[in-house]
């Protein structure tokens, strides 16, 4: 099962989501890449994956999602595509059939062209996917009819971002929240989820790339938003502010990991801006800065720089990919490092690895597509094993041979993972070291 007793459980249980195993959103049920499936071995066979299935797919950055048998991803449309069109794919979680497919002209001003970012969220039988250029659109989850849909550029002038629109819709009771970063107050938006009509707005930011989540103060429940200009703690029935610590950036808005949370700690670290450790008070809603710390420029960095990997706190220490690929260990008290590895990707800018964690074990899924097992400590990162389970592909990024930049989904002990060419599912249960 997927569930964790923790702060998030409460509210995922009010949000609804009740199919344990499945992984219905940005980062699993929680938002935390958490997996609680004792079923999934401690390491798999050395080399390549062994697949259930592959689907040819368009471009795109964002990761599957999976719920209800179902497996949900967004693309730039067929690779021989010649008009510009964003669309959603359902297929089948056992083969990869597809199922259904909502299409829409999407032409992008942004830059690095190959795609959607968002994940699909799923919950009770609605899909909400959110395009580059805002693209807001609410389909029946096993039929894919239309039952709302939203321009959000259109209708609320957004100050683009750079990179487009990223974070995931998340769903709260009988809303879904949408970072926007529109004008007149609309960085952030909560949309009823059966009409799509707006029902607040909050912060005057920039939008970020980051998406928000769900945690609980002193019996509260309160939003964590990431946006272009700070950390900040909403309600999410209102969209109230009730607490924010400002994160200014020296160059350009470039958040993009999600905020990780453990007890009383929240952490967020950037490209260019480097890492604040956030004090949220358990007993209300309230929150203040506990360290801040930057590196000269993204090169010579201090504690982390993350580019697009999401961190993890683990005990006293964080764990996280800085600017160029370096997997790092820092002290949680006060940022300083405790190692560095650099075995694990190859050092390049914006190099990636995503984490799962398994109890006291992570798995973690790089940019060359390789899948690795082990285990991360203050005394280092130890691997179980090392393979290889998807080919990188050059329209996410027409440099280094390419990448594999989109965040697997596991789901019933399968993972599934995506490039620009195919989207792709193995066991890991079959692929289990002998």
């Amino acid at each position: 099962m997927f569930h964790r007793i923790a702060a998030f459980a409460s509210c995922w249980l009010l949000a609804g989501f009740s199919v344990a195993e499945d992984w219905p959103q940005w980062r699993g049920v929680n938002r935390d890449a958490v997996l609680s499936d004792e079923r999934i071995p401690a390491s798999i066979a050395e080399g390549t994956v062994t697949l259930q299935w592959r689907t040819a797919i368009g471009p795109g950055y964002s990761g599957p999602t999976v719920a209800d048998r179902y497996v949900y991803v967004t693309d730039r449309g067929p690779n021989d595509a010649k008009t510009e069109i964003e669309r959603v794919l359902c297929l089948d979680a056992q083969g990869g059939d597809l199922v259904w497919k909502h299409e829409y002209p999407a032409p992008y001003s942004i830059g690095y062209r190959a795609g959607p970012r968002a994940s699909v969220t799923v919950h009770e039988g609605a899909a909400y996917s959110i395009g580059a250029m805002g693209h807001f659109v609410c389909l029946d989850a096993a039929t894919g009819a239309v039952r709302w849909n939203r321009d959000l550029n259109e209708q609320y002038a957004i100050d683009m971002p750079i990179w487009g629109i990223t974070a995931s819709p998340l769903v709260y009771r009988d809303l879904v929240i949408q970072i926007v970063g529109g004008r007149d107050a609309a960085c952030v938006v909560a949309f009823d989820r059966a009409s799509g009509q707006e029902r607040w707005r909050a912060l005057g930011d920039r939008a970020g790339y980051s998406s928000p989540i769900l945690m609980q103060q002193g019996g509260q429940d309160v939003v964590v938003c990431w946006t272009g200009d700070s950390v900040s703690g909403l309600d999410p029935m209102t969209g109230k502010v009730f607490w924010r610590v400002a994160m200014k950036p020296r160059n350009m808005p470039i958040g993009v990991p999600t905020p990780v949370v453990q007890g009383d700690k929240l952490f967020v670290s950037s490209f260019y801006d480097g890492s604040l450790l956030i004090q949220i008070d358990p007993n209300r809603p309230a929150a203040k800065q506990v360290w801040r710390r930057i590196g000269i420029d993204e090169k010579n960095t201090d504690a982390l720089h993350c580019m697009i990997s999401t961190p993890l706190i683990k005990g006293n220490h964080i764990y996280g990919t800085d600017s160029y690929g370096e997997l790092r260990c820092l002290k949680l008290e006060n940022g300083d490092r405790v190692w560095e590895d650099l075995t694990v990707v190859p050092r390049n800018r914006w190099a990636t690895i995503h984490t799962f964690q398994i109890g006291d074990r992570e798995i973690l899924f790089n940019d060359q597509g390789e899948l690795i097992f082990g285990r991360l400590s203050p005394e280092g990162f130890e691997v179980a094993s090392r393979s290889t389970l998807l080919d990188r592909t050059t329209k996410q990024l027409n440099r280094r041979g390419g990448v594999t930049w989109a965040h697997p989904a596991i789901a019933n002990g399968i993972i599934y993972a995506r490039n620009d060419n195919e989207i792709v599912a193995a066991s890991l249960m079959e692929s289990a070291a002998r």
